[in-house]
């Protein structure tokens, strides 16, 4: 479906806003090394002649957001002047030209901030590209024919896994029974699990309290935080346990908290209580240990979960092809946006790995509902043991916010990647100078931002 009214769709402007909301306060997010969250992110919103707009972000935990908004500003040179239809019509080039200039790449490449970076501009592009077809980002997806669904990918280094070919032929095949599909996630949504039972910060009784309350949601799923004291993951996950009883589902995340033989017995420790998963047990770089750390547990039958902060699409290839992930978790933000998942989505289905994106922070379950049902609709055909997390915080801030009823996401019908926030949060909740910022400054719930911090000002 190209562009080819390519009027007034020259992009003439790209703000990017620090924005954050004071999770750490009420220990939401909190987990083995990330204790005391603000979740945040880097906004970006995309002006074309017309006066169309693209929204996109990146997720961010607080402090270092200012650093992805320094990125971001140095990237307008790649956008600024470009017409958004000329952008789409060759979408891997310009993906590659944007993750791959010859000097930005150096602080890269294609990770860490450059690539935070250059995922929220790819993100409001995506965004701006279903407005302008009005149609869901999802929905964009799954109309699109393979061939230019694939042209949008960047192939390198991973061509020995999946070609462009083989992409475009696996999708043609899909496409029996799309139909039949689209119907079923019109009527029934697409499946989820909790984690807001299971942050590191709440108490005993609060996780109870949350866990009733899911259970009568109609969750079946539940994930703990577990990785800084074993007695202390023993009793909590069995609260969950004995909240949720046998018949539900329990799974743990240590947010990279252990070394690989420290998993194996940690996790031989909390084998009784029959979690499908431990996510990121040791370093997400670290293929190796997660292969190693797989065949440990598979006897006991506990697989291996990840993928959130896993940079891009080669290491995923590793992670994939080694056996280290039973479960891949695609995040919307970490890697080169849709361009890069598309790729990754590909592999797994190829190596029959299933993908159950991460979500939770700042815009993410809103993202990661169109890729999966993209996913269920074009590709994977299945939602069996597929599933998309989901945390019931910072939905309200959002101008089309994910819908989940009986534990089930609901369909976005709304034009875009349900990115755009309601302008009121941006006055109230950019740092430092929105309103709420300067209420928390004055009162001294937060310290005063540091020189560091003032820097995207």
């Amino acid at each position: 479906m190209p562009i080819t009214n390519k009027s007034g769709l020259k992009i003439i402007a790209l703000d990017v806003k620090d924005v954050r909301f004071p999770t750490s306060l009420g220990g939401h997010g909190s987990d083995a090394l990330h204790t005391d969250p603000n979740y945040s992110c880097a906004y970006v919103t995309l002006t074309t002649e017309d006066r169309r707009y693209g929204y996109g972000l990146t997720f961010t935990c607080g402090r270092g957001t200012e650093v992805v908004v320094l990125a971001i500003r140095s990237f307008k040179r790649f956008v600024l002047g470009m017409n958004a239809a000329d952008i789409f019509a060759d979408f891997a080039s310009f993906w590659k030209t944007i993750t791959n200039d010859s000097q930005m790449r150096w602080i890269g490449p294609e990770c860490g901030v450059a690539h935070l970076a250059a995922a929220a501009i790819l993100n409001a592009l995506w965004d701006l590209w279903a407005r302008i077809e009005n149609k869901p980002l999802w929905r964009l997806l799954v109309d699109m024919e393979p061939q230019e669904l694939v042209s949008t990918i960047d192939f390198r280094y991973i061509s020995e896994v999946i070609t462009r070919d083989e992409a475009i032929r696996i999708l043609k095949e899909r496409k029996s029974g799309q139909g039949a599909r689209l119907k079923y996630l019109s009527e029934n949504g697409y499946p989820a699990y909790t984690t807001q039972v299971g942050w590191m910060g709440y108490s005993d009784e609060t996780v109870s309290h949350l866990c009733k309350k899911y259970l009568n949601l109609g969750f079946t799923h539940f994930k703990v935080k577990v990785g800084v004291n074993v007695l202390d993951d023993i009793r909590r996950c069995s609260v969950v346990r004995n909240c949720i009883g046998d018949g539900k589902v329990l799974m743990v995340d240590a947010n990279q908290a252990w070394d690989v033989n420290e998993a194996i017995d940690w996790m031989k420790k909390l084998a009784h209580l029959k979690p499908l998963w431990i996510e990121e047990p040791t370093s997400p770089y670290d293929v190796l240990g997660h292969t190693a750390i797989s065949n440990a547990l598979k006897p006991y039958g506990i697989g291996v979960a990840g993928g959130e902060m896993c940079a891009n699409r080669v290491l995923f290839k590793q992670f994939l092809q080694s056996g280290g992930l039973q479960f891949c978790q695609i995040d919307a933000a970490r890697v080169g946006s849709i361009n890069e998942i598309l790729a990754i989505y590909l592999m797994a289905d190829k190596l029959n790995v299933k993908v159950c994106p991460h979500a939770g922070g700042v815009g993410l379950c809103e993202m990661v509902q169109h890729l999966q049902m993209w996913d269920y609709v074009s590709l994977s055909a299945s939602m069996d043991g597929r599933f998309i997390e989901y945390v019931d915080q910072q939905h309200e801030h959002f101008s089309d916010p994910c819908i989940v009823e009986n534990a089930r996401y609901i369909a976005p019908k709304l034009r875009g990647y349900s990115t755009q926030f309601l302008p009121e949060v941006l006055d109230k909740f950019t740092y430092p100078t929105g309103s709420e910022w300067q209420r928390m400054f004055e009162d001294a719930t937060f310290p005063e931002p540091d020189e560091a911090e003032l820097l995207n000002v």
